[in-house]
């Protein structure tokens, strides 16, 4: 069983920076795939970007070149650093991870998400 907090959401003018943050109660070196997905109610959810055990990453077109994941293995965190941020990008975002395969489709293990508004 993988606990997921995240951190780092809130309120930010377009163009701004977000942080967010995802502690892990457990080894994420450990954690096949870890990534972002964020929600906007009556919208499908959308995977933002995620990160493997090796360090492969991959993003959403749409954020592609203002959006880097990281992860930090000491601390069991992995990062979702946001620039340029649009209106758009206005949901609920969600860490999640994944210890059965690479696949996050459907990833096992969720957090409860934080509320990041871009407002224009």
């Amino acid at each position: 069983q993988v606990q997921l907090v995240e951190s780092g959401g809130g309120l930010v003018q377009a163009g701004g920076s977000l942080r967010l943050s995802c502690a892990a109660s457990q080894n994420i070196s450990s954690i096949n795939n870890m990534g972002w997905y964020r929600q906007v109610p009556g919208k499908q959810g959308q995977l933002v970007a995620n990160i493997t055990s090796g360090g492969s990453t991959n993003y959403a077109d749409s954020v592609k070149g203002r959006v880097r994941i990281s992860r930090d293995n000491a601390k069991n965190t992995v990062f979702l650093q946001m620039n340029s941020l649009k209106p758009e990008a206005t949901a609920v975002y969600y860490c999640c991870a994944e210890t059965r395969d690479y696949d996050m489709y459907e990833p096992e293990y969720w957090g409860q998400g934080t509320q990041v508004t871009v407002a224009s």
